[in-house]
């Protein structure tokens, strides 16, 4: 796919999804400059000519951070807090990074005239009709319930004492105030509510490094180290996980933007086919591990359940069931995803197992600080 070289200004690209999306953007001969706290996941670019990285926190930079954007063709902000357990710990926090200083970001690129590309969450759908009122409904489980498009889905929260859904809340507040910028500034933006994308770099492992970090990295700490598989409030959830190979593919063209397809609009990017509930991918990655992983005479981790407030505390909540409607991507991007669920997770956890055969775990941080990326 040829697109015009652009300098691009990547906020929180040394995360799971920046790395992989800095990469890609290189190869696409663009010139990148990356602020983040860390570039451990960007050993791979960092001797690139056309790479730039800044060590630091956005929200110490002050009037850099509007010169470097006004130095940019195209600013990608990944920036956010973005983990249950902080929106549980710390809500106050994850609304300041998630909104509002992400509002100042945008605050930016308008004034500058830049255009943006806006990381959201798929989690601004919140809940189904289907969890709030399923005795209402024909069949609960039909999938139509659940599947989520960009213009047209209600958006259902839980209460406000589930402040869980704080993050959601800022997420979605930051995107009402991105198009109230278009409609009065004709500001240029592109917004992306991606759904659980996995792939290698995904998380740090909780047994080297304190913290919660995504389900999947969870279940192959448990794999690795015989602990066990905790399934919060029984693992019925559902979700619908996208190789970060698919997704990376689909933000380069939200990037190339040919023909002016991505001028304020909001993109799911997921795949739909790869639906499974939580309880499902625990047993899915223990056969895969056994088949593939597990050495001889390590016994296999025990499935248990446990509540979500056990887990992560009072407050939590979550979606029951999430599925995206990727029409928008496949009409204005010609974007499919092709990688299957068990190629997927195959792919990701030979990244961890093969590094804990030898030796060690790949080195992975925990980035729960002002550039983390887990939406």
């Amino acid at each position: 796919m040829l697109s015009q070289k652009m300098r691009i200004l990547c906020l929180g690209g040394g995360g799971f999804i920046g790395s992989h999306l800095t990469r890609r953007l290189l190869d696409d001969e663009h010139e990148v400059t990356v602020v983040d706290l860390s570039d451990e996941k960007l050993d791979h670019c960092l001797h690139e000519k056309n790479f730039v990285f800044i060590g630091a926190d956005i929200r110490e930079l002050g009037q850099k951070l509007d010169g470097s954007i006004g130095a940019s063709d195209l600013v990608i902000d990944l920036i956010a807090y973005a983990n249950p357990s902080l929106y549980v710990k710390i809500p106050t926090e994850v609304f300041q990074l998630n909104f509002v200083e992400n509002l100042k970001i945008a605050d930016s690129c308008l004034r500058q005239s830049k255009r943006l590309i806006q990381f959201s969450t798929c989690e601004v759908y919140g809940r189904t009709v289907a969890s709030i009122v399923p005795g209402d409904l024909p069949d609960p489980t039909d999938p139509k319930y659940a599947t989520f498009s960009e213009d047209h889905s209600e958006l259902i929260m839980g209460p406000v004492q589930k402040h869980r859904w704080i993050y959601a809340c800022s997420k979605q507040l930051l995107e009402r105030m991105l198009h109230a910028y278009g409609l009065k500034h004709d500001f240029n933006y592109t917004i992306i509510r991606p759904f659980n994308f996995i792939g290698p770099r995904i998380d740090f492992l909780p047994s080297e490094s304190a913290g919660i970090p995504r389900v999947f990295s969870l279940f192959m700490d448990a794999l690795l180290n015989g602990t066990e598989m905790k399934l919060v409030n029984g693992g019925h959830q559902q979700r619908c996980y996208t190789h970060i190979d698919d997704a990376v593919d689909c933000i380069a063209r939200i990037v190339a933007n040919e023909a002016g397809v991505c001028d304020r609009q909001i993109f799911n990017i997921g795949t739909p086919q790869n639906e499974i509930s939580i309880r499902g991918l625990a047993y899915l990655m223990t056969d895969i591990f056994n088949e593939r992983f597990r050495r001889a005479g390590v016994s296999l981790p025990k499935v248990v359940e446990c509540s979500g407030e056990e887990f992560y505390g009072a407050g939590y909540d979550d979606s029951d069931r999430r599925i995206p409607n990727i029409t928008k991507a496949r009409t204005l991007l010609g974007w499919s995803p092709k990688i299957d669920l068990r190629q997927t997770l195959e792919g990701t956890m030979a990244y961890y197992a093969h590094g804990w055969r030898g030796g060690g775990v790949p080195k992975v941080s925990r980035q729960e600080s002002a550039s983390g990326d887990r939406v």
